[in-house]
């Protein structure tokens, strides 16, 4: 009887951890979509920032000045936003993308290196191979807590570089790759500065209407605001693809724990009724040998 209540418990047990797979998995699975969709909207969201600097370039030429300026300086220091997840469960997430951004780092010359972490687990990975890092961020799993995080991350960015001499910002973070379920890829991203060949084909785009539009503010700031809003754009839609890469790998994983709790359960539910079966059998022997003894006598 031991032993069968031993098996009850861990049928028990094994249905239980099964339920909490299965939840897990539709979480999993509703923030890839909704995650999917925020990077859609972005992508929109910037073709408007990228309309309004078109005309800023197109009618200022103090503006344009700023493409001849802006290149990529590697005589200050480097700021490097590595992008991981707050929790665990989802694979090697963190490790691939904190080796990756290590081995990115180590490629580039410059004359000091800083770093900031979005995520616990990431920043665990980054301290663990030998990596500094000056500051990092947790959140929380909705998209109210990653604008409070980009908020604080775009804080930290203005510090390094009207402070710290930090010449060159890039991003690291885990990107899915489309049409293939838990996979994704690592990737480098360019912040700051920005992208002069980019802007430099924004001035010479062709306006798609007839009528151009006009602005009151001074184009000066007007410029500014639509280069931090194109900054804070490339910073969460970043955060958004890592956290869609998250949930793909959380997912992945989960459907192979599912797969190995089912593995499981089938196999202590045949023990418990190989187990129920031998009991059976030796309160029936019992039975009859107490029979036999009784009738002898």
């Amino acid at each position: 009887m031991a032993e069968l209540e031993r098996a009850k418990r861990r049928i028990k047990n094994a249905t239980e951890l099964q339920s909490v797979v299965k939840i897990m998995k539709a979480i999993s699975s509703a923030n890839i979509q909704e995650y999917e969709e925020s990077v859609r909207s972005l992508n929109e969201y910037n073709k408007t920032i990228e309309l309004g600097l078109q005309i800023i370039l197109q009618n200022n030429e103090n503006n344009k000045n700023f493409l001849a300026s802006n290149l990529k300086d590697k005589t200050g220091s480097l700021g490097a936003v590595v992008f991981g997840s707050e929790q665990g469960l989802c694979g090697k997430f963190n490790e691939i993308v904190a080796r990756y951004a290590l081995d990115r780092m180590a490629e580039m010359e410059h004359e000091e290196q800083r770093v900031l972490a979005v995520g616990g687990r990431v920043f665990a990975r980054l301290e663990d191979a030998g990596q500094s890092v000056e500051a990092h961020f947790s959140f929380s799993g909705d998209f109210l807590g990653i604008t409070e995080v980009m908020g604080k991350v775009l804080a930290k960015i203005d510090q390094w570089r009207l402070e710290n001499n930090v010449s060159q910002i890039v991003l690291f973070y885990n990107r899915p790759i489309g049409g293939i379920a838990g996979a994704f890829s690592p990737q480098m991203a360019y912040l700051f500065p920005i992208d002069a060949k980019w802007l430099a084909s924004l001035a010479e785009r062709r306006w798609q209407s007839h009528s151009l539009p006009t602005y009151s503010m001074d184009p000066d700031l007007l410029f500014s605001s639509l280069v931090r809003e194109h900054l804070f754009f490339s910073l969460y839609r970043a955060f958004a693809e890592s956290l869609a890469s998250e949930n793909s790998s959380r997912l992945s994983s989960m459907q192979a724990a599912e797969r190995n709790i089912e593995e499981h359960l089938t196999e202590l539910l045949a023990n418990y009724r190989k187990q129920r079966q031998e009991a059976i059998s030796s309160e029936l022997l019992d039975i009859l040998t107490g029979y036999e003894a009784l009738s002898s006598k």
